[in-house]
């Protein structure tokens, strides 16, 4: 027997197209990555691709129902950013740890 979701379609609609654009917006930024120009602008795109990664999680957590989403998207969330700190200290001033 399948349980019948209790979300409105609306808000699955509305669910479907957040996880849709988070991913179009990370595959965008994904190519900011590969071509650069500049080192940070492959930090930034980087730092996109966590937060929408961390958004997609959420959305799918919403979606299924499943709670546990959500704390791997906190997981990310911090690791995204402490990674992005480290490297901005990297980027300028050339050393992570003094």
């Amino acid at each position: 027997m399948v349980a019948e979701s209790t979300t409105p379609a609306f808000l699955e609609a509305v669910l479907l197209g957040g996880l849709v654009i988070s991913a179009a917006v990370t595959l965008v930024a994904g190519y900011r990555v590969i071509r650069g120009p500049t080192t940070p602008d492959r930090v930034v795109g980087l730092d996109t691709i966590g937060t929408n990664v961390v958004a997609i999680a959420v959305l799918f957590a919403i979606q299924s129902g499943e709670g546990y989403f959500v704390d791997v998207g906190l997981v990310l969330a911090i690791i995204g950013f402490i990674s992005t700190i480290a490297v901005a200290r990297y980027v300028t001033e050339g050393d992570i740890i003094e």
